[in-house]
């Protein structure tokens, strides 16, 4: 299965999408609706609650008086403490519960308002913002929800910003239109990535390699590299030394194949080994036939790391299931000669103008060469790669 974080604002309009996502079979939680389900009349979260808050938060009834619990509750942050101990890992158990009852296949939509507050990102394949403008939303809020226009903004502008939410949305949805023209884009989304990318993590294939084309530098791709970094902290947990982005998209201003390369290092050959299935459960499947990187020519003493055979460049190399953003994650050991290499060659790109003009003739060279084959265009370039090395990793200045 693959988990989709759903989010956006209030009144930004994502209950259309998770609507037309379960009317398209999405196995949906929502959070709202776990949060009032584990405190419920009759249930333990809200005994919990009385003992906490004193019976006055009941109705007549014995149900909950939310506006009486939030009188009490949101007073000061003590308060407010004691309702998350309670109701919090409620709901994370009861989440809990409803993904172990998911069917095997599924895309499993969760539906939570405070995603990007909660730091939550990271824990899902996918994430998918609905976003409208705070004027719109706020028309929206006072015409069909009758809220006051000044509560309005005041509840928009407690909640993530834009800059907040973009830095973690895999998708954006802009719902400045209509509420039909919002449901045709969550159901193309759906046929077009979202299914394919259950598919392939289901079956641990790799989403299909474009083209070798070299595009124009995207200023997006640093943004895009750290949501990816940090899912791949995730996956991988204390099994990784570091994340970090590589390559081309790494390089400010370099075009580039439209291709996140990042490197995951871990403490030996065995950790690579045990990382292949969180990371292909994760989104991103290993790319079988592939055990190492070319070895490069020995270079010096001390601090630059001798290329002493094939067993120094050992690797995994993973690639993403997700069909809407390729993505390469080459697993080494830390401290080996390529893993120090890939680190270093991206910061002297960097800082180097004339070395990065230079690597960029030799990849659109290697493109034309390639003709769009993948394999090929990364073949082409390693004579280059043989003799910047040393260059490299001894700090010596281009010719």
């Amino acid at each position: 299965m693959i988990r989709v974080g759903l989010t956006g604002g209030i009144g930004a309009g994502k209950s259309t999408v998770a609507r037309t996502f379960t009317d398209r079979g999405a196995y949906l939680i929502d959070a709202d609706v776990i949060a009032r389900e584990v405190v419920a009349k009759g249930s333990d979260g809200l005994a919990a609650l009385v003992e906490a808050f004193g019976d006055d938060i009941l109705t007549g009834d014995g149900d909950l008086d939310r506006p009486a619990l939030a009188a009490k509750a949101f007073v000061d942050e003590e308060q407010r403490t004691r309702l998350n101990a309670i109701v919090h890992p409620l709901v994370g158990a009861r989440t809990w519960e409803m993904l172990q009852a998911a069917p095997a296949d599924a895309v499993v939509v969760q539906d939570v308002p405070l995603l990007v507050e909660g730091s939550m990102a990271p824990f899902f394949h996918l994430v998918v913002i609905v976003h409208a403008d705070e004027e719109l939303r706020v028309h929206r809020l006072t015409e069909l929800r009758g809220m006051d226009a000044d509560d309005a903004r005041a509840r928009i502008r407690s909640q993530a910003s834009v800059d907040q939410r973009r830095e973690v949305a895999d998708v954006w949805l802009d719902n400045s239109g209509t509420a039909e023209a919002l449901a045709d884009a969550a159901a193309r989304l759906w046929d077009e990535r979202l299914v394919p990318y259950e598919a392939n993590v289901r079956s641990g294939t790799r989403a299909a390699a474009g083209p070798a084309t070299l595009v124009a530098a995207d200023p997006t791709w640093a943004r895009q590299g750290r949501r990816l970094v940090h899912r791949l902290q995730a996956i991988c947990g204390d099994k990784a030394v570091q994340v970090e982005h590589i390559g081309s998209t790494a390089v400010p201003g370099l075009d580039a194949k439209d291709v996140i390369d990042l490197q995951v290092t871990v403490a030996d050959v065995d950790t690579i080994a045990a990382l292949g299935v969180p990371l292909a459960e994760g989104g991103f499947p290993r790319v079988e036939g592939i055990d190492g990187d070319r070895p490069k020519p020995a270079v010096g003493s001390g601090d630059a790391p001798a290329a002493d055979g094939p067993q120094s460049w050992v690797k995994a190399l993973h690639a993403a299931a997700d069909p809407g953003r390729p993505a390469n994650v080459h697993v080494r050991v830390d401290g080996s000669p390529n893993a120090r290499f890939a680190a270093a060659f991206r910061d002297r790109l960097i800082a180097d103008p004339g070395l990065q003009a230079e690597y960029l003739s030799v990849k659109r060279s290697a493109a034309t060469t390639a003709d769009g084959v993948a394999s090929t265009y990364v073949e082409a370039k390693e004579p280059w790669f043989d003799e910047v090395y040393p260059r490299v990793m001894t700090g010596d200045a281009p010719d």
